[in-house]
């Protein structure tokens, strides 16, 4: 190696020990790690409240990373390579409002903070086995659940009451029953807050389905015939 190539392999090698303002922007409480080929989550100042780590090569997320970190609304994760995230990860996180992990290798969800009001998660490899039955009972906050372009085979159970806009397109969903959405004991049930269902690309067909939706105001858009 000549004396450039060296120095530009030193420069190459060091970068990410640089400090976490040096390497990112840091903006009065945001952070932003976009683009650089980080592999890690960076250590975030104190006081940091949004995060924005896109298009990275993060492949896991560890309880160290934001266990001093509790003042975090919004953490953006998009295109980067994670495929692990660790038990509690984000259990103490509870301001958190928006989480996104779209574009990523997940096969499974974490356990999410309990003030969410939007996830996405679109564009994973994420499984219905992936998904614990009660991952989103509690999350009475939740208003924007984006799952599309996954490998679901059924419509994750217990959707909180807040939920407004629902994304399932493009996966494997083969199966429904009156109680995924609605109430089968309860005929006079609406749900009231769902705007939005997006189930087409799906093997499912929904006209098969309908009582399926009686308590919806609108009927998802998808395959009916």
């Amino acid at each position: 190696l000549n004396s450039n190539s060296r120095q530009v392999q030193i420069e190459t090698e060091n970068i990410h020990d640089l400090p976490t303002c040096l390497l990112c922007v840091c903006l009065s409480g945001s952070v932003y790690c976009e683009e650089i080929d980080i592999e890690a989550v960076p250590p975030l100042p104190k006081e940091t409240a949004y995060l924005y780590a896109r298009f990275n090569k993060i492949k896991r997320i560890a309880v160290s990373d934001f266990a001093d970190i509790t003042t975090l609304r919004r953490i953006d994760f998009s295109g980067n390579m994670i495929e692990e995230i660790e038990d509690g990860a984000f259990s103490k996180l509870l301001l958190l409002e928006e989480l996104s992990l779209a574009e990523n290798r997940l096969v499974k969800l974490p356990v999410l903070p309990p003030k969410l009001t939007t996830f996405n998660a679109n564009q994973n490899r994420i499984k219905s086995r992936g998904i614990k039955n009660n991952a989103f009972k509690k999350l009475t906050n939740l208003a924007y659940l984006y799952l599309g372009h996954n490998a679901l085979e059924s419509v994750p159970l217990n959707l909180p009451e807040s939920l407004r806009i629902l994304h399932l397109q493009h996966n494997n969903i083969t199966t429904i029953t009156d109680d995924t959405f609605c109430k089968s004991n309860n005929t006079r049930y609406i749900r009231t807050r769902m705007d939005e269902i997006r189930m087409e690309g799906n093997p499912i067909l929904l006209a098969k389905h309908v009582n399926a939706f009686s308590c919806l105001r609108t009927l998802p858009v998808g395959t009916y015939y």
